[in-house]
């Protein structure tokens, strides 16, 4: 039997050989197969998470850059972009980090409320003003992170859906602030992606049948088909799209 092909050789982006790529929640999960995949098309990566021993790892197994850093801390977020544009110029930002952990609605108190928009809204804008500070003189890419969810209105979630659904917003806003900097802002809409956190934490043979009875496509999607519409976004392949949602949910939300 044929050994089986690298991961993402069926396309290569040209383009990304040699650029910065600053991921945010890197070091496991969605993130961690965002660091791969970028290294794998020859991109220089960086990347930052709070978990020092996955971050760790991820670095070792891959060769990217790894800063440990609290995304909720927006004085050391910012000094973190600022370090990674001190290495090499950024030409593209992934603000990958979040946390869907389940809250029941009646146990919302200000204080996980606010904790929730932190883990899962706040730092996309403020590391995207850093990098686009930095970037307003060549241009460049960043990518959010959204979710299906609050499209499909998932309970359990109303601080993270809530996050997510403003993220909507926040990318049609920066698209038209830092357009004329030949900046562009677009945003990956992650459907049920399976990644080690869920099997650990909820997911069960009976949930995996569900969301393929739902989804138009029948299998189960995991992170690098994630990570290959983030592949296009960074690329100059992707250089007429700004302000835009991609989805990648096997069609779960068909609107």
């Amino acid at each position: 039997m044929a050994p089986a092909p690298p991961p993402y050789a069926s396309v290569a982006y040209r383009s990304l050989a040699g650029r910065h790529v600053v991921v945010t929640g890197g070091a496991s999960g969605i993130g961690a197969e965002l660091v791969r995949a970028f290294v794998a098309q020859g991109a220089c990566v960086s990347f930052l998470d709070v978990d020092e021993a996955a971050g760790a790892a991820t670095a070792e197994a891959t060769g990217a850059r790894f800063l440990r850093c609290d995304v909720t801390d927006v004085a050391a977020l910012e000094a973190a972009v600022d370090e990674c544009g001190r290495a090499a110029p950024i030409a593209c930002l992934v603000n990958n980090a979040g946390n869907d952990s389940r809250h029941a609605i009646d146990e919302v108190t200000p204080e996980s409320w606010r904790r929730a928009l932190s883990l899962n809204l706040d730092h996309q804008f403020f590391a995207s003003r850093r990098a686009a500070c930095a970037m307003k003189s060549r241009g460049g890419s960043i990518v959010l992170t959204g979710s299906v969810s609050w499209m499909r209105g998932r309970p359990g979630l109303v601080g993270y859906t809530t996050a997510k659904a403003a993220i909507n917003g926040m990318t049609k806003t920066l698209a038209r602030e830092w357009g004329a900097d030949g900046i562009r802002v677009n945003c990956v809409v992650p459907g049920a992606i399976v990644t080690e956190r869920q099997k650990a934490l909820w997911l069960t043979p009976e949930l995996d049948r569900q969301f393929v009875e739902l989804q138009a496509l029948k299998f189960r999607l995991d992170p690098s088909h994630v990570a290959r519409v983030a592949l296009f976004l960074a690329s100059d392949e992707s250089a007429g799209c700004t302000g835009a949602n991609f989805v990648v949910d096997a069609g779960l939300v068909q609107n």
